[in-house]
Parts: C-alpha cells; sequence; structure tokens
C-alpha cells in the first residue's frame, strides 16, 4: 500500500444540458445524469447512485482483505445496497444506507464466524466510515439469515 494521503482527481464536464462527463486517469468515462426522482432522464449513473455503489464495492473489496487475513474460505458476495435521501431540517441528504450481504462458502462453514466478519468489513470500510448516515447490516449465509454480534450496527 502507498503511504497516506491517497488523492483520488476526478475530472467533472457538462454543457448547459445533456449528461456530464466524469475521467479520471486510466479509467472508462462515465456519463452522469439526475436521477429521475430529480426529473433526470433516469437512464446514468447520478451522484446518489454513485455514492451508494460506492458503499457497496468498499464492503466487498474490505471483505476480500478480512477474509484473507482471517484465511476464511468462500465463494461468493452478493450485496444489496439501498441508500435512502430524504429531507432533514430542510436539508436534502442521505439518512440511512442499508446493504444486505449474502455470502456463499462451501459447507461446513461457522455461519457466525462469517457473519463476524462481514461485520468487521462493514465496520472497516472506509466509505462507509466517511459518511454521517447510518449504514445498517443484514447478513445470509448460504441463504440462512445469520444474525450479527450486537446486532444490525448503525453509525
Amino acid at each position: 500500500m502507498h503511504e497516506f494521503p491517497h488523492r483520488y482527481r476526478v475530472e467533472m464536464s457538462a454543457a448547459a444540458e445533456g449528461p456530464l462527463q466524469l475521467d479520471a486517469d486510466g479509467l472508462a468515462t462515465l456519463h452522469a445524469a439526475a436521477p429521475k426522482e430529480f426529473d433526470g432522464p433516469g437512464d446514468r449513473w447520478s451522484p446518489e447512485t454513485l455514492l451508494v455503489a460506492a458503499v457497496a464495492s468498499c464492503f466487498g473489496l474490505t471483505f476480500r482483505a478480512v477474509a484473507r487475513a482471517s484465511s476464511f474460505e468462500w465463494t461468493g458476495l452478493r450485496c444489496e445496497a439501498t441508500g435512502e435521501l430524504d429531507r432533514v431540517d430542510r436539508t436534502t441528504r442521505f439518512t440511512r444506507i442499508a446493504l444486505h450481504a449474502s455470502l456463499e462458502a462451501p459447507e461446513p462453514v461457522d455461519a457466525g464466524r462469517a457473519a463476524r466478519l462481514l461485520q468487521k468489513a462493514e465496520r472497516s470500510c472506509l466509505v462507509s466510515s466517511s459518511l454521517s448516515c447510518p449504514v445498517d447490516l443484514e447478513v445470509e449465509v448460504n441463504g440462512v439469515d445469520a444474525p450479527l454480534a450486537g446486532g444490525s450496527r448503525s453509525r
């Protein structure tokens, strides 16, 4: 890993109408627009969907690292992330992000250990740790709900 601080540079360009263009060195260009909830076309990534995607992808990458460090074998992870946007004190902001993680692991699997590792990944995720809204986690392992230590966590 490189020394801190890390810096991530994105260039945004826009015209008076149409999608925004997002560019970063070495990455494919993204086109973004307002979501349909804000009268956008609904067919592009929006700042709202990009933020929720950042939480979900950070959770997945962090789980990979946590599982590797813990010598935990697994075969697949799906994460459904839902961000809730609302008006609070006359300010529009995210009020909650819910993660539903579905982990597949070879049998026999210690579902409690798997749930603890998933919970550790959520707690260690730098994106969700940077947010002021709560991030709640629900877990299932091999298709069965797995309880989390201390229940679902909110910031």
